[in-house]
């Protein structure tokens, strides 16, 4: 008991010098607009957002947070009934359709906080922390935590609280446990996981065991989703380097499952940068328990897509990006996104900086696939214009 007296008095002095110093702090606004062209009707949305970071080192203490305070305004009620397809729609009776909405509300969140504590032979890090798994750009077959949106696979993700030791063996070997709790043991995220290199390539690979919730979007409990429980065990690595001048990737999965089919998932690609300063990626991702044919697509697949309770409505996808800088602030680009269905989603882009602290994003989506496809013309196509100033 006396130790852990001693360790919590040390604790909180450490907590209060820390705060004591000076505490940096930056982000910044965000403003973004959205349209989309559906059933002849253009639909619009805009959101603002402020992110402040802080962030203060003391001897072997740094402290991390953010806040973000986010609102929307204009169409902030999406019916999901009104982009997809007809033999889709007809599983849902007409009564129930409201349940079937997107609603995007205000927010104000502490996105991350944490201490990390820096030891000789290990680090500690605990609290509302980033955890990014993986070598994938626009999939991550070992990241159990997040989901990338594919126009958009570089933006931010949020925090999840967790306890994490780092311990380094080696100048290129590191071994990394993760608890992240939930209501109980069998619930809460475990994660072990080892990383090396090699010559000019970085090996990871990883276990992790963690509760996994879908919902059956065709039966109700009570006024919600009837939630579907069960537990996930993945074991899986990835690779990441260089071979001939190319940047070259490999990461994969297999899950097995407690209450349903077990399945994998497995993403490779590369990028190159040009002489002429074009830059170029490709990745091709593959997840077993995605479907072959777009008849087979059901509401269940299309809504846990949709929710991001799934990486995959297709078996296979394809990720193309190309970009160009026609100026020293100004890159255009074009991505294409493509599913073993033939459908294909095409994403001109523009960045740029257009001032100092300032960045400017916009992107147009287009569906050019048929009815029923996972790219098809009924998701609406659109754009977003995103303006970020920095401080």
């Amino acid at each position: 008991m006396k130790k852990v007296g001693l360790w919590i008095q040390t604790s909180l002095l450490w907590t209060t010098s820390l705060f004591s110093q000076s505490l940096d702090l930056f982000g910044y606004f965000e403003s973004q607009f959205m349209a989309a062209l559906v059933n002849s009707e253009i639909l619009q949305m805009q959101s603002n957002k402020i992110r402040l970071n802080f962030e203060s080192d003391y001897n072997l203490v740094h402290f991390g947070a953010n806040i973000n305070a986010l609102t929307y305004h204009g169409k902030t009620d999406w019916a999901i009934p009104d982009y997809l397809p007809e033999n889709v729609v007809e599983e849902i009776p007409v009564a129930l359709h409201s349940y079937y909405t997107i609603t995007f509300q205000d927010e104000w969140i502490l996105d991350n906080a944490y201490i990390r504590l820096a030891f000789d032979k290990w680090d500690l890090t605990l609290g509302k922390q980033q955890i990014s798994l993986g070598s994938g750009y626009a999939w991550n077959p070992t990241d159990l935590f997040n989901q990338k949106d594919l126009f958009d696979p570089t933006y931010e993700q949020s925090g999840h609280n967790a306890v994490r030791f780092d311990i380094p063996f080696a100048s290129r070997v590191n071994c990394m446990f993760l608890y992240e709790p939930d209501d109980d043991w069998s619930r809460s995220s475990k994660l072990v996981s080892i990383k090396t290199g090699l010559g000019r390539f970085d090996y990871t690979l990883m276990a992790i065991e963690k509760g996994w919730t879908i919902h059956d979007y065709t039966a109700f409990s009570g006024f919600d989703f009837q939630k579907i429980l069960d537990t996930r065990r993945m074991l899986g690595g990835s690779l990441v380097g260089e071979l001939f001048r190319w940047g070259v990737w490999l990461e994969g999965g297999y899950n097995r499952m407690k209450n349903s089919d077990n399945f994998y998932e497995i993403t490779a690609g590369m990028n190159y940068t040009f002489d002429f300063q074009t830059y170029f990626i490709i990745e091709y991702y593959h997840n077993s328990m995605g479907q072959t044919r777009k008849i087979d697509y059901t509401l269940n697949d299309w809504m846990r897509y949709l929710a991001s309770e799934q990486k995959a409505l297709n078996r296979d996808q394809l990720y193309l990006l190309i970009q160009h800088p026609i100026s020293d602030l100004t890159d255009l680009g074009i991505s294409a996104v493509g599913a073993g269905d033939g459908s294909i989603a095409l994403v001109p882009t523009l960045h740029s900086t257009p001032f100092e602290n300032g960045e400017l994003l916009a992107y147009a989506n287009l569906y050019l696939g048929p009815e029923n496809a996972m790219f098809n013309r009924n998701l609406g196509n659109g754009g977003l214009i995103r303006l970020r100033v920095y401080f």
